[in-house]
């Protein structure tokens, strides 16, 4: 007896609605930039750039679950895959914001000038 061939129509639609939603949050956000957001400062950052940094994590999430077809394998592989991933990312962000605040204080409080 043949295999049955599932369709995928369904879930691709679904993961398209899902990763489409996000994105029009984060470029909404971008382009109204709620003052509340842009001006509360949580760990030294603003919220505006934490939520935008947290929905492309879970972007990043969704489009590894669905296209890379990590919902059906066990749960210590996804982690395998995905813990190194999102401990690089955290790194990542740390170190250009620790980066970029130090340049930015440089150029404040120094006496060299901003020429550029």
């Amino acid at each position: 007896m043949g295999h049955a061939h599932e369709s995928n129509v369904g879930r691709i639609w679904k993961v398209f609605g899902i990763l489409s939603l996000i994105t029009i949050v984060e470029v909404a956000l971008g382009i109204y930039k709620p003052h509340s957001l842009h001006f509360t400062n949580v760990l030294g950052m603003n919220l505006l750039n934490w939520i935008f940094i947290i929905l492309t994590i879970a972007k990043a999430y969704g489009i590894m679950w669905a296209f890379m077809h990590l919902e059906g394998e066990t749960a210590s592989l996804r982690w395998s895959i995905v813990g190194p991933l999102v401990f690089l990312i955290i790194y990542l962000v740390f170190i250009l914001l620790v980066e970029a605040d130090y340049i930015y204080d440089v150029f404040k409080t120094s006496t060299i000038k901003w020429n550029f």
